[in-house]
């Protein structure tokens, strides 16, 4: 081999190393690009919801934490304490009742209001407008459902007005400042702010069930009610376990509602957990216990959401 010859056959080793480099570099920006758009995102995450998470999980094991330079390391103690709490105890009791109602009648006005609007013997107008009634309730906020509930159980208003009217009381009835009726009213109140998301994804999964298996089944001689419960529950199962999971996790951390309505009262007969956590943190100024109780809230949440994602993927 001649001097030449390997001078050609070095540069020609060297080229084809400099092409598969910038093939490489060019591969590795082309695949980095899109996390660098996550970058933003992520950091906001990281600053709003990590290192906050970080920081209640450590103080729950603290005692006198922020208002000590030197808060002292208890372990489980807090936990064990919080559990044996007559006032958290009361607070978990109050939001599985609240919860449970809540989930249970949801689903069940969404899925009646929803076979409504899906039915065929109302013409098209006036499904529109029973559509923009029924969803009255999802457009307000929690400060207008609030005040608008508030007048309305007033013992002066409406609906003891209504009540009376029709002899089903003859006494005015303290709706929220009663320990009998507050916590169903309050739930009452979160039955009607939130029915219409469950009515609303439920319709959608109607109108995606096709009419060859109701047309099918019809001629097989099934019924109206065979129907509903051998095909329209079937295949709204998958979005009916959505909608309790999510509704679950909404429900349990219900706050606003609850404290501009009653604000756990009257005498705790409408404690929640979240108005619960919330007193102790920032009026008995409980950091530690506070922050023991968003653990435990924290992690029920979390078993819900795990099953929630299972169940997606389950699905897909």
């Amino acid at each position: 081999m001649t001097i030449e010859t390997a001078t050609k056959t070095e540069t020609k080793t060297k080229a084809i190393k400099e092409f598969q480099y910038n093939r490489k570099v060019q591969s590795f920006k082309k695949n980095s690009e899109p996390y660098l758009y996550l970058i933003p995102t992520i950091l906001l995450m990281v600053v709003l919801l990590v290192i906050p998470i970080y920081i209640v999980i450590r103080y729950s094991f603290y005692d006198n934490v922020i208002l000590n330079k030197n808060p002292e390391f208890v372990g489980l103690e807090n936990f064990k304490e919080l559990l044996t709490d007559k006032g958290f105890l009361k607070a978990v009791r109050n939001s599985l009742i609240f919860v449970g109602g809540s989930v249970i009648v949801h689903m069940i006005l969404g899925l009646t209001f929803a076979m409504v609007l899906n039915t065929k013997y109302l013409g098209a107008k006036t499904k529109a407008l029973f559509r923009v009634i029924f969803a009255l309730p999802w457009m307000f906020t929690a400060s207008v459902i609030a005040v608008l509930w508030k007048m309305l159980l007033n013992p002066n208003g409406v609906i003891n007005y209504l009540l009376i009217e029709f002899n089903l009381t003859s006494d005015q009835i303290e709706w929220l400042a009663s320990r009998d009726f507050a916590l169903f009213a309050v739930t009452m109140i979160n039955i009607w702010a939130g029915y219409p998301f469950f009515m609303m994804s439920i319709l959608a999964g109607l109108q995606g069930i096709s009419s060859d298996l109701y047309e099918s089944s019809a001629i097989d001689g099934a019924n109206g009610v065979k129907q509903f419960f051998y095909i329209t529950l079937p295949q709204l199962k998958p979005i009916l376990i959505s909608l309790i999971l999510l509704d679950f996790v909404w429900t349990i951390q219900q706050f606003a509602l609850i404290w501009m309505t009653t604000g756990g009262g009257p005498i705790n007969a409408t404690e929640m957990l979240s108005t619960f956590i919330y007193k102790l943190g920032f009026s008995k100024y409980q950091y530690a216990m506070a922050s023991t109780s968003a653990v435990i809230l924290l992690f029920v949440c979390t078993i819900i959401s795990i099953i929630y994602v299972r169940h997606q993927r389950g699905q897909e």
